[in-house]
């Protein structure tokens, strides 16, 4: 598969959070790709802990506006945009102040308001989906990293399935060391129904607390295929991941690792 366009939904990306496995890899893989000729969109959450100003964010007016309607109320969604230097990649952020907070705070929300972490990763996922329809951009592969981008591949191929930006796309989900505690919302299947995702893709959550590993499942089964970005991961996660049959790329530790991934896009 030749690949010309790249989109990367990210939960973590350096400079704008701390260094870490997956904020850097947040930043250097895009990087990468697109310095392999890819055009290439990169999305992360507008967390309260980003300063907009020493980042220079700014708000894309023509792309901002819409409502998104989460288990019967509206949540404006608004885009923000920041270059990074010196490569030029242009970073989305996804912000709304009912999710993320609109003062700069030391910890991130996800951590600090469990409760909202559902709906949180809705608003998400279903701001990034929003924000490509109006770009009317086609990616040739799509990968999600971080929890909060699992639901991503389950509304590509429930709801999006055969809207020109998704239905060629290969969808590749990655493994990492960010389980989470907290379960999500009971409600999170009545949720995701609303908004048109079927009773047999929700099966094994409904009416239930949702776990890291129910939701890594959820996931899985709606994605092309799956890459270990940590070299330590949930041993049921993994072996839902070989257990799937999906082409699997493992763990290529810290550097260089760009051309790995170039080549199992290119694979796919």
């Amino acid at each position: 598969m030749e690949v010309k366009k790249a989109l990367f939904i990210s939960q973590e990306i350096t400079p704008y959070l701390p260094e870490t496995p997956m904020s850097l890899m947040g930043r250097d893989l895009p990087q990468g790709i697109q310095e392999r000729g890819v055009e290439v969109r990169t999305f992360m959450p507008k967390y309260g802990y980003i300063n907009e100003r020493r980042n220079q964010l700014h708000e894309v007016i023509r792309l901002s506006g819409m409502n998104l309607i989460i288990d019967d109320s509206d949540h404006p969604l608004i885009i923000k945009v920041a270059t990074m230097q010196p490569s030029r990649m242009q970073v989305y952020f996804i912000y709304n102040d009912d999710y993320f907070a609109n003062v700069m705070t030391k910890e991130l929300e996800t951590m600090t308001s469990h409760a909202n972490n559902d709906e949180r990763s809705i608003f998400y996922v279903r701001g990034v989906i929003e924000t490509i329809r109006k770009l009317r951009w086609e990616p040739s592969v799509i990968q999600c990293s971080g929890w909060i981008s699992a639901l991503a591949p389950m509304y590509m191929r429930e709801i999006f399935s055969d809207d020109p930006s998704f239905r060629d796309s290969k969808i590749v989900y990655t493994l990492w060391n960010d389980a989470f505690t907290e379960p999500l919302s009971d409600r999170l299947a009545d949720k995701l129904r609303q908004d048109g995702i079927s009773d047999e893709a929700l099966r094994d959550i409904m009416g239930k607390p949702v776990d890291y590993l129910a939701l890594t499942k959820l996931a899985i089964e709606h994605s092309d295929a799956i890459a270990q970005c940590s070299p330590e991961v949930m041993p049921e996660v993994l072996e839902l991941a070989k257990a799937s049959g999906l082409p699997f790329l493992p763990y290529q530790g810290e550097e260089g690792y760009v051309e790995s991934f170039s080549k199992f896009y290119e694979s796919l």
